[in-house]
């Protein structure tokens, strides 16, 4: 229950903060047995969609309206695509181009974090379908910041338009500056916590919150306490400033 309506999410021209507190969960056509927690579309502004998807074991998520990207936080997955079928688990992680035939249905009781955007075609680029976990990526040091590393979970080239990373911060680390640019964010919380700047405001943030960020928002995160802080945040990428979806 709410203290006389308190909570730390906060609604901003140029962000949102979504604390599990405010989450509504709702179902959506194409799927089964499966609940969404919606917390950036294009009614909040954004050009793409992040959802948490919580399926029930044997919960069914149909085609997607556009290409779509699926992170599994916990249970396991089944996804058919391309004629295969792939088990999905905690940490995977499967890029699905725009008009690829596939399923998803849930093994088990399971979370998933799913990204959707409309894709803009390039002359002579096609994206290929994608399935890993991040365990197998391997980790790069922010600007030669040992005590922050990116794991990159989508290939950087002409054909894709968004990027999705994991960024990890040793208890104390911090981004170097202050970051205002063209692209927008979604961001998810998985592990730890710290401050996060958004615009003009500094921020609580912990394990389980959602971030929207508009283009140019300023933005800033620094980790605190005794464990690493992990979140997964998506970035529209390779996009021309003028190009349609800007």
């Amino acid at each position: 229950m709410h203290p006389l309506g308190a909570t730390r999410s906060s609604r901003r021209p140029d962000h949102l903060l979504q604390t599990p507190d405010t989450f509504i969960r709702s179902p959506l056509p194409g799927a089964s047995g499966v609940e969404f927690i919606v917390h950036a579309s294009p009614q909040l502004g954004a050009r793409f969609t992040q959802m948490t998807a919580e399926f029930a074991a044997d919960g069914v998520l149909g085609p997607a309206p556009a290409q779509r990207f699926l992170y599994v936080l916990d249970g396991e997955l089944r996804l058919e695509a391309g004629g295969d079928q792939q088990s999905l688990t905690s940490g995977s992680f499967a890029y699905l181009p725009k008009d690829t035939v596939h399923g998803v249905r849930a093994a088990t009781a399971a979370r998933a974090v799913i990204i959707e955007k409309p894709y803009e075609a390039k002359a002579g680029s096609s994206p290929a379908m994608i399935i890993g976990n991040e365990s197998a990526v391997k980790a790069m040091p922010l600007m030669g910041d040992e005590s922050l590393r990116v794991r990159a979970l989508m290939p950087d080239g002409p054909a894709y338009d968004f990027a999705v990373n994991t960024m990890t911060y040793e208890p104390g680390a911090a981004l170097s500056m202050v970051e205002i640019h063209v692209m927008e964010h979604g961001l998810l919380m998985l592990e730890g916590g710290g401050i996060y700047r958004l615009g003009d405001s500094w921020y609580p943030v912990q394990a389980g919150d959602f971030i929207w960020m508009a283009p140019y928002c300023p933005q800033w995160f620094g980790a605190l306490g005794k464990e690493a802080a992990k979140y997964l945040i998506y970035k529209d990428w390779r996009m021309h400033p003028l190009e349609p979806g800007r």
